[in-house]
């Protein structure tokens, strides 16, 4: 071969890409290290992506779990657990699947009760939270369990704000309206209670009479016949804090200090300041159904209870007092009227509520004539 031929071929082919070693038994097509890296780190940044993506809707979600569950507290039940409510729907359904009968006459009554509340509560908690029952169906285990955990934590959260802004607001309320001697801690609860001549007056059965020395000093000493139980309803319910022993519905549920309380927690801290006539809102009285089926005024009772005692953090067992079950007869009041004037009364009662709650609107009493001769209208008359 010549030297001009010798010239003419072509470059070794492993001068394509000097940094590319590959087999001589390979058929890859030869790629930079380079390039292969860089798609490498692409990939990586696309999966990381894709994983801080899911962790921000599972938190997104696991919150949106927390703010549903400040409702349970509110509107659903102030002592059972979510657990418990879908233990007692779940029993139910096994029942009616092996036709089990409902009760069973060697059980006490008390016993039924307590299942009742139990699934009056898990019906509350579906009307609540509409999404609850379908989609806790429909969850794997794990999943489930978180989303019961996250509604837990935001139920706690709800009562500790609730009892956290009560404990001040009723210091300053009781101290204002009745002026005790000594006055009301607002920070120290160790002295509220019995001890305290305001606080001990206002949890005080209505069976009792408080201005009594030997009553004051019986209930101090949790002498016989004076251990105060959630079978006696305290003053505090009561309109002006007083109680006729012939007729002890009147007045019930009535009191200031009931307003003040539901107020600061429901509305805002300073619309309790004026509880004396109707509300400013809207006329909801039409909406009372509604308002018959939430737990709003039941649960702001119980919390004034804990409000007005000396114990410092939140526990079912007060003494003698049991809250949950003083829970269970205000919602017994309101959900098991024996008879149709008894139901009557309680429809007053509610409508009483969102009357001082919310007001009512005079707009509907208003004439077609005095409408006309609004300016609005006017104006509109005018214009055509």
């Amino acid at each position: 071969m010549s030297q001009v031929d010798g010239d003419l071929q072509p470059e070794p082919s492993s001068q394509v890409d000097e940094n590319v070693r590959l087999p001589a038994s390979s058929t890859a097509v030869a790629t930079s290290e380079s390039a292969r890296q860089k798609r490498k780190i692409a990939h990586l940044e696309e999966k990381l992506q894709v994983l801080e993506s899911g962790h921000a809707v599972k938190e997104r979600e696991s919150n949106h779990y927390v703010s549903q569950g400040r409702a349970i507290r509110w509107i659903v039940t102030l002592f059972d657990g979510i657990e418990a409510l879908i233990a007692e729907n779940d029993r139910r359904c096994d029942n009616e699947d092996k036709d089990s009968p409902s009760h069973n006459s060697y059980l006490p009554q008390l016993y039924y009760q307590s299942q009742d509340h139990l699934q009056a509560g898990y019906i509350a908690l579906n009307n609540a939270l509409p999404w609850f029952h379908h989609k806790a169906s429909e969850m794997e285990y794990e999943e489930h369990c978180h989303m019961l955990k996250k509604l837990r934590q935001g139920d706690d959260s709800a009562r500790g704000d609730d009892t956290s802004k009560l404990k001040c607001l009723v210091a300053d309320w009781i101290n204002r309206d009745l002026k005790p001697d000594p006055p009301v801690d607002f920070e120290d609860k160790h002295y509220r209670g019995f001890i305290n001549d305001g606080c001990g007056r206002l949890l005080c059965p209505t069976e009792l009479d408080w201005d009594q020395p030997t009553v004051r000093a019986g209930i101090r000493d949790h002498a016989d016949g004076y251990i105060v139980t959630e079978m006696s309803w305290p003053r505090f319910l009561y309109d002006g804090y007083t109680t006729d022993p012939n007729n002890l519905e009147e007045g019930l549920f009535k009191s200031k200090l009931l307003l003040q309380a539901f107020k600061a927690i429901f509305t805002s801290p300073s619309s309790a300041k004026e509880v004396v006539g109707d509300g400013d809102g809207a006329n909801v009285i039409e909406n009372n159904r509604r308002t018959k089926k939430n737990l709003f005024g039941q649960k702001v009772k119980t919390h004034l209870r804990f409000a007005l005692s000396s114990v410092t953090s939140w526990h079912q067992v007060d003494g003698d007092f049991d809250y949950a079950q003083f829970w269970c007869n205000i919602i017994d009041f309101f959900e098991q009227a024996p008879g149709r004037l008894a139901q009557c009364n309680v429809d007053r009662l509610l409508a009483w509520w969102t009357r001082k709650v919310f007001g009512t609107s005079q707009c509907a009493e208003l004439s077609d004539t005095a409408k006309a001769s609004m300016s609005v209208n006017a104006l509109a008359m005018q214009r055509v």
